[in-house]
């Protein structure tokens, strides 16, 4: 059985955005623990007062907003150089046993290549392959015998070049979806390397993309 506190923070923390929220000071705590209420009281397993629910959560705000913060604005000021890639075409085959051989075929015939956007990931079950749109004509050579579960086209790559350190701060990938989560961009796939964050977006969506990763140093030398 646990404590009050305990317990609200155990509901807080897989709330990411009402996490955000209230280290900001940005929502009305009487109201949120008036929602949390029953979440807490089956924690507990007891009758818990809203008034204690508040307490716990005005203790808990700084708290947690040191854990958000602690090292992550020294990161997120030092973020590298932003590089977009357009016209994109975004595969997914289910893995087979003759997949790579495809792969390897493309990559020989793309080698000698250097403004080719090309990058695949294997997963359990599927594998996922984004390219450059003028070299569909390779991946459709090498892959026919492949089962394609989906093909996009007209997308565009934003990768962001990252500190060395990333790997060391708690949320730092949290904190770039997010931003780019409040304002709307849907995306299709992301791509990871230890220095490198890339998102697969619409074209439609590459500026709005863009602009916002821009904007996270600037915002946080602010805080």
């Amino acid at each position: 059985m646990k404590t009050v506190s305990q317990a609200v923070e155990s509901v807080i923390k897989v709330k990411p955005f009402v996490i955000e929220a209230l280290c900001e000071g940005l929502l009305n705590i009487s109201s949120l623990a008036r929602q949390i209420q029953p979440m807490v009281e089956k924690l507990t397993e007891k009758p818990v007062k809203q008034g204690a629910i508040v307490m716990a959560l005005n203790r808990l705000a700084p708290q947690l907003d040191y854990s958000l913060n602690r090292n992550l604005q020294k990161l997120l000021e030092s973020l590298g150089d932003i590089i977009v890639r357009s016209n994109l075409t975004d595969y997914t085959f289910r893995n087979s046993n003759t997949i790579f051989n495809s792969h390897t075929k493309v990559m020989q015939e793309i080698s000698n290549h250097q403004d080719v956007f090309y990058t695949l990931v294997r997963g359990v079950f599927e594998s996922n392959l984004v390219v450059s749109s003028a070299y569909e004509d390779l991946v459709e050579k090498y892959f026919a015998a492949e089962d394609c579960l989906l093909q996009q086209s007209e997308l565009s790559a934003i990768t962001l070049k990252l500190p060395a350190d990333n790997v060391q701060v708690t949320g730092f990938y949290y904190h770039i979806m997010k931003a780019i989560a409040w304002e709307g961009v849907n995306i299709k796939e992301v791509i990871s390397t230890t220095n490198e964050f890339t998102i697969i977006v619409n074209d439609e969506d590459v500026d709005r993309g863009f602009t916002i990763l821009k904007n996270l140093k600037t915002a946080y030398k602010k805080k």
